[in-house]
């Protein structure tokens, strides 16, 4: 008989180096943590716990009632009792079975609600995370966190501690029933049982080896793909003749994925032939052992004894090696909490105070005072700005790139919050106001442009889901975008693609100014709204934005000088700071910084 569970779990049988660098350090406080996850599902888990001891005692009764078949029903030649053991043995499995179905589903039911528990507070709580974690952190990490990690968890519930617990019982069981018949031969059987652990292992750190080789080589497969295969790539190799390069690359690696393959499988097959023969010696010993009792006269040892010593040995080897191994998984299940504990385990930078301000309406007055700010220590950003827009009124804000002027406008909605000095939302320090509230009434257009992968209709209501028709026509009529929407077939029901892709720069923007409206925010910012446009788009995005500066507060930010002339002031920002102000007429002729940036665009003919 060959040890089961041995083949299912070679892979997991040992630590990678990287994970014995990375080993979570394991502490009570830890463990509390984890098992607080269980606490609200505390009466399922008691039903797990008796679901697992009677399936784990059951599971067994059929191999000692194999003793008795053989003894008081063959030997003894009594059939009333040998037709009455089979049928218990045959009841007893099904019972097992039947309870095994109901701890399956239990451990499932308890681990798909945690999994939603921890999904919910994870997701709610990177949320909060400030502008500066998602800037810092990359995106693939953060979806694996929540996908991957979480979805772990399941495997926690499901095998490890399952497994802990069955195996544990299985082994109490059966170590028992052996000893109970003979303790000689249940002393050989538990001295046979290591034997088989050993190559198990071996094989198990050899397989694992070739698995990640081939991994590897298969991931280089999916990089040549996708970069070869994409539309870009795809142009690039044609536009440079390189088919014949890039085809011997993919060849090579394919060749070797093949190669690594095959040995992985060799090597699971030879192991496997090696550890059935192997296994072989256990119940040919206790055969040995039982027949030499038998032939001295033992009276103690039968049969069916030795039969049931076979079976119950076959029944051990599994559990031995499971519970050998549940330290690399406990360890792994340790690692993925402390991942998730990590991101859970983040302050809330950002957030609103207990104590919120949330005033009746909303003007769009904003006032700097002296605010400074950095990304980091060592960089100041923005350096004692200072300014006021009035309701009614706008400001353009202009420099060279890398000046600061996006994060000034980040800061009204607390996308980040100052190193020093205030910002104030109608005379109210944004860091006192509800957040909820300081965000519905600013309303920002960037240059670059989110649709979601829906409908045109889907990407407006996003800002208002309750808007009707009529609201939808009025907001793209102002964005100038209505006629465009009549001209498709499908209307407002038209498809935008992934990020709008089937959509121009131009139309994407002016959907974007439409969302914004029917937001109806007392606060308009654009930010960049022309900058990566085509003269015609950026015409017809000039000619919605302009009415909507004379009629609501707004604040432009352009390196375009062209759009932004209709603005009550101009701030020039240099460095993370404000170097000029003034109107358009007043900075030309002050011989600075605008005076500069106007000659370069407009004395030169690159104004647009």
């Amino acid at each position: 008989m060959v040890p089961g569970g041995g083949g299912g779990r070679l892979g997991r049988s040992f630590l990678t180096e990287e994970e014995k660098a990375s080993r979570p350090k394991v502490t009570g406080q830890l463990i509390v943590r984890v098992l607080s996850y269980l606490r609200p599902y505390w009466k399922q888990m008691l039903l797990v716990l008796a679901a697992i001891v009677a399936s784990s005692s059951f599971s067994l009764t059929p191999s000692i009632l194999t003793g008795r078949i053989i003894d008081d029903g063959l030997i003894g030649r009594d059939f009333r009792a040998l037709v009455t053991l089979i049928v218990l043995s045959l009841a007893v499995t099904l019972g097992a079975n039947l309870i095994g179905v109901l701890e399956s589903y239990l451990n499932s039911w308890i681990a798909q609600h945690i999994i939603y528990d921890m999904r919910g507070t994870m997701y709610a709580h990177l949320q909060k995370m400030p502008q500066s974690f998602f800037t810092s952190n990359k995106q693939g990490d953060i979806i694996t966190r929540m996908t991957s990690d979480i979805s772990g968890v399941q495997r926690v519930i499901t095998d490890t501690l399952a497994s802990i617990l069955s195996n544990s019982i299985t082994l109490i069981v059966a170590l028992i029933a052996m000893y109970q018949k003979n303790w000689m031969l249940a002393t050989l059987g538990v001295l046979i049982v290591p034997l088989f652990i050993i190559p198990t292992r071996s094989a198990g750190k050899t397989r694992w080896s070739l698995t990640r080789e081939a991994q590897e080589c298969n991931d280089e497969i999916n990089g040549i793909l996708n970069e070869t295969l994409s539309v870009s790539g795809q142009l690039l190799v044609k536009l440079f003749g390189r088919e014949a390069h890039e085809f011997g690359k993919y060849q090579e690696a394919n060749g070797r994925l093949v190669r690594l393959n095959i040995r992985e499988g060799m090597a699971g097959r030879w192991f496997r032939v090696a550890l059935s023969t192997f296994a072989g010696i256990g119940p040919m010993l206790l055969y040995l052992a039982g027949g030499l009792l038998i032939m001295r006269g033992d009276q103690s040892v039968t049969v069916g004894d030795i039969t049931v010593f076979v079976a119950l040995l076959g029944r051990m080897y599994g559990p031995v090696n499971q519970l050998l191994n549940i330290q690399v998984d406990w360890i792994r299940s340790m690692a993925m909490f402390t991942r998730i504990f990590e991101y859970l385990d983040m302050p809330v930078e950002i957030d609103s105070p207990p104590d919120a301000i949330i005033p009746e309406g909303a003007k769009g007055e904003v006032r700097f005072e002296k605010v400074c700010f950095s990304y980091s220590p060592e960089r100041q950003v923005l350096k004692d700005i200072s300014f006021t827009l009035e309701p009614g009124r706008s400001i353009a804000i202009v420099g060279p790139s890398g000046s600061g002027k996006s994060t000034i406008v980040n800061l009204i909605p607390r996308l980040w919050d100052v190193s020093s000095g205030s910002v104030s939302f109608d005379g109210t320090d944004v860091r006192k106001l509800d957040l909820g509230y300081l965000r519905r009434n600013i309303g920002i257009v960037s240059q670059e442009t989110y649709l979601f992968n829906g409908t045109i209709r889907n990407n407006l209501l996003y800002a208002r889901p309750d808007a009707g028709g009529a609201q939808l026509e009025e907001a793209c009529r102002t964005a100038n975008i209505w006629d465009f929407i009549c001209s498709q077939e499908q209307g407002l029901d038209t498809l935008v693609g992934n990020r709008g892709l089937k959509l121009s720069g131009g139309e994407k923007q002016r959907i974007s100014i439409a969302r914004v409206l029917l937001k109806d925010p007392a606060l308009l910012i654009f930010d960049e709204a022309t900058s990566a446009l085509d003269s015609i788009s950026e015409r017809k995005i000039q000619d919605a934005i302009d009415p909507l500066i004379d009629s609501r507060t707004s604040i432009l930010i352009a390196h375009r000088l062209s759009t932004i002339l209709a603005a009550d002031e101009i701030l020039v920002v240099k460095d993370g700071q404000i170097v000029e102000r003034g109107t358009h007429d007043e900075l030309v002729g002050a011989g600075g910084v605008y005076t500069e940036l106007y000659e370069t665009q407009f004395r030169t003919g690159k104004a647009r």
